[in-house]
C-alpha cells in the first residue's frame, strides 16, 4: 500500500524547528513534500526526511507590519497554494504556524484535504494570527499549553513539541 502524502508547511526559525521535530517522530510513515516561503533561506538545509521542496509567496514578510499589505500579498499566495494543492494532491497538510498555511488550509478544506495545525509553543495566553484564521478549518488543532484550551475549545492539548 502506498504511503499517505503529507504536505508540510515550514516557516522560519521556531516554526521549522517544531515541525521538523514532529517529522522526526513520525519517521518514514509518510511521503513528505515541504513548502517554504520564497523568503526562507534557512529551512531547506534543516530537513532530514527526504521530500520535494516547493516554494510559494509568503503573504506575511517579517517587515510587513500593515494588515492591508498582508491581505494584498495573500492574493498571489492563494493562487500559488491552489496550484500546489492541485499538483501535489496531499492527503493532509501539517503546519506549526507560518502565514503560508492560511490559504493552503482554506483551499484544502474546500477540496476535502485533512489539515493539522499546531499552535506555537510561545502562545501561552493569546492566539496567533495564523491560528485565528486556520482554527475554523482545521481538522486537528493542537495547543502546547493547557491554558490555550480555554481559548481554542476544540483544540487538543498534547504538551510541548520542543
Amino acid at each position: 500500500m502506498p504511503k499517505k502524502k503529507m504536505l508540510v508547511v515550514l516557516g522560519m526559525g521556531g516554526h521549522t524547528s517544531q515541525i521538523l521535530h514532529l517529522i522526526e517522530a513520525l519517521g518514514d510513515a509518510y511521503e513528505y513534500k515541504y513548502i517554504l516561503g520564497h523568503d526562507d533561506h534557512t529551512s531547506a538545509v534543516k530537513i532530514k526526511h527526504e521530500g520535494k521542496i516547493l516554494t510559494m509567496r509568503n503573504p506575511r514578510l517579517m517587515t510587513d507590519r500593515r494588515l492591508l499589505k498582508v491581505v494584498f500579498n495573500m492574493v498571489p499566495a492563494t493562487f500559488q497554494a491552489f496550484s500546489i494543492l492541485r499538483k501535489t494532491k496531499p492527503d493532509a497538510i501539517l503546519s506549526a504556524g507560518p502565514a503560508l498555511a492560511i490559504p493552503l488550509f482554506w483551499l484544502a478544506k474546500a477540496r476535502g484535504i485533512r489539515t493539522i495545525f499546531i499552535e506555537s509553543w510561545v502562545r501561552v495566553h493569546h492566539k496567533s494570527l495564523t491560528g485565528k484564521l486556520v482554527y475554523p478549518v482545521s481538522d486537528l488543532f493542537f495547543v502546547q499549553w493547557k491554558s490555550m484550551k480555554n481559548i481554542y475549545p476544540k483544540a487538543v492539548y498534547a504538551g510541548r513539541l520542543s
